[in-house]
Order: C-alpha cells, then structure tokens, then sequence
C-alpha cells in the first residue's frame, strides 16, 4: 500500500553549489530546519544527533555527492526511522529545492498537513537566508 506523498519545493536565486554545500552541512541545520533541528547539531560516529521538536533524534545522511543528493534518515526518540528525500537541482543559474514528504503510517491528514507548512515554512528560511547572503 502506498502513502500520502507531497513534493514541496522553492526556486533559490543562488548557485547550485553554495546551496547544495549548504543544505549538505548538517551543523547548518538549526538555521533554517527548525522542523528538524532546534539546537546545535553533534556529530556521533557515522549519525549527527539533534534537539528535535520530536525529541533527540538521530540523522543520517547520504555521503557527499555531485548529484545534489541530501537525502537522510531521521531516528525518532522510539526508534521508528524515517527516510526523508531532499534534493538540490539545477535551475540554470540558480538551483531549486525539493523535499518529499511521505506520510507515514498511522499519520494522519492534520499530521500530514502539519509536517508539509512546516517543511515549506524551512525552505522559505532558507531561501531568505541563501539570497541575502
């Protein structure tokens, strides 16, 4: 059975590279994923640990590539593990954002819902935080 799925993502005016190296950086997270992390990021061996509003959890990332590839999993506080598709894409000069938002089962709509203002809410962050600089 398949589930809710929903592609948020925003056009950024910056180049691809700086807002892959970006997004990529997990210390980076608390300045524009408060949905994901409301603290200063701790690397753990091969996992970074942050203060969620879930809870601590563990997040793991794809290795560094030249495909724009941010995916990463994300260990709730009860150890369900949650993948979580990101990407960076070429935009000619500039590079889009995309996040899929899977929901989850046992989620409902409302959750759903939730979870998709607050990944569009964090992208909007970090397109102001991208273009200003």
């Amino acid at each position: 059975m398949t589930q809710k799925t929903r592609h948020i993502s925003i056009s950024i005016n910056a180049s691809f590279d700086s807002v892959y190296l970006y997004v990529s950086e997990p210390k980076n997270l608390p300045q524009w994923a408060a949905g994901l992390a409301q603290s200063t990021v701790s690397k753990s061996g091969d996992d970074w640990l942050a203060e969620s509003p879930m809870g601590l959890v563990k997040i793991r990332f794809v290795p560094k590539n030249n495909m724009g590839v941010v995916d990463h999993d994300v260990t709730l506080p009860n150890g369900v593990i949650i993948h979580n598709p990101l990407r960076v894409l070429r935009n000619h000069d500039g590079a889009e954002v995309v996040f899929t938002l899977i929901q989850q089962i046992g989620m409902s709509d409302e959750n759903f819902e939730a979870d998709a203002a607050m990944v569009e809410k964090d992208l909007r962050t970090l397109k102001e935080m991208l273009e200003s600089k």
